[in-house]
């Protein structure tokens, strides 16, 4: 298998997004996931809506490329199975809450002492220990514990809200994977494996701090005050739509301002300079307003881009894979799952020069490498016909 991953497996016994999300990205740089899910109790994203086929489009986005195998850990034999992976392991990966793997005889001291080159990476809501470490956890929770719900008002409706796509999740779950390709180098010089130790609420406020605590970081007096990088985001109305428009330097502000056919403002003295437009904020807000309102989406994409102002049209979700860049990268393409039918998929982010892994497979049915995975572990043809029919495996 190429891509720079390729030669490694992970073992990802995790669900839903933190985890599963962390994995394929993974297996899109070539390394081989095989995700471990219960007979009875498969990942709670194979039951979300938007399906078809016994798949849906969450569990599709957050597990591609990787094989599954449906064990029942309650079982002797379903943990012998499970040793089996995790002894030719590189990576373990689970999302469950504190003591929850102890009690399933699967957690790092464990599986350390069966293969001190393990990399084993678990995430919790909160952290292993501490007040909140028994609480269950949820994105939503999470941004409004680590500061993305304050900053989400919008002038018009000065109410804080949430950021409505499971923000905190997709960030501990990069975080997730680029720790857990540090601790693999770190083996690779020499280092045994190790335990790499992650919670929501520690990767939400961490992803949300170099912008979001803008104004929360420099303590005592002195300290040079003005709008956060938050107070700047709005959308711009048009006559029959919105823009995002986002204006820098004074070069910029004056390109918008030629843009609206106002050079004159340029010469302003309470626009010309960035000190002055703070001061004059709300003047300037209304005639903004006034001026973009009065003009089509269209026409005001067209001058932007004639005076190269950075913005652009506020594209609906069916929309986004048109997008004329977007379908220049072929950022979305398409696939064909053999159950589930034509979907669609957004390629990984990075490319990579000498080791570009090739396109990893739609996600897997439940237990659809059962069989496969057992008989690269050594399993006899009539010893997985035997663990089938007494339920150890599906």
């Amino acid at each position: 298998m190429s891509g720079p991953l390729s030669g490694f497996r992970v073992v990802d016994f995790s669900a839903v997004i933190s985890g599963p999300l962390a994995s394929m990205i993974l297996a899109d740089q070539g390394a081989e996931v095989i995700k471990v899910e219960a007979p009875g109790r498969p990942d709670l994203l194979r039951k979300e809506w938007y399906g078809r086929g016994g798949l849906t489009s969450m569990f599709a986005n957050c597990n591609r490329g990787k094989q599954s195998i449906a064990i029942d850990l309650a079982t002797q034999k379903g943990l012998d199975v499970a040793y089996r992976l995790c002894d030719r392991a590189d990576v373990v990966l689970e999302n469950y809450r504190p003591g929850v793997m102890e009690r399933l005889k699967l957690g790092p001291e464990t599986l350390h002492a069966r293969n001190e080159r393990l990399v084993y990476c678990r995430i919790t809501g909160y952290g292993q220990t501490g007040p909140w470490s028994h609480k269950r956890a949820y994105d939503p929770v999470t941004q409004a514990a680590t500061g993305y719900v304050a900053i989400q008002n919008n002038p018009d409706v000065p109410i804080p809200d949430l950021v409505r796509n499971a923000l905190v999740d997709k960030a501990t779950s990069h975080s997730a994977a680029q720790a857990i390709t540090a601790g693999l180098l770190a083996r690779e010089r020499g280092e045994l494996g190790q335990t790499i130790e992650l919670s929501l609420i520690d990767s939400g406020l961490a992803f949300f701090w170099p912008d979001g605590m803008m104004k929360n970081t420099m303590m005592g007096e002195g300290v040079r005050e003005g709008p956060a990088l938050y107070d700047r985001y709005q959308l711009t109305e048009t006559s029959d739509g919105h823009i995002v428009m986002w204006a820098g330097g004074d070069n910029e502000w004056h390109a918008v301002f030629r843009c609206l056919d106002r050079p004159e403002l340029c010469d302003d003295e309470r626009f010309a300079t960035g000190a002055a437009r703070v001061k004059n904020g709300e003047a300037l807000a209304t005639i903004l307003h006034q001026e973009f309102s009065r003009r089509t989406t269209a026409e005001v994409v067209k001058r932007m881009e004639e005076e190269q102002v950075p913005g652009g049209p506020v594209l609906s979700l069916d929309q986004v894979p048109e997008n004329v860049q977007i379908a220049h990268n072929e950022t979305v393409y398409e696939v064909e799952h053999p159950t589930a039918g034509r979907m669609r998929q957004c390629r990984p982010a990075a490319r990579f020069s000498r080791t570009q892994a090739e396109r990893r497979p739609p996600a897997p049915l439940l237990g659809e490498h059962t069989d496969e995975v057992l008989a690269d572990l050594g399993f006899a043809a009539d010893q997985i016909a035997g663990l089938r029919d007494s339920g150890v495996v599906s």
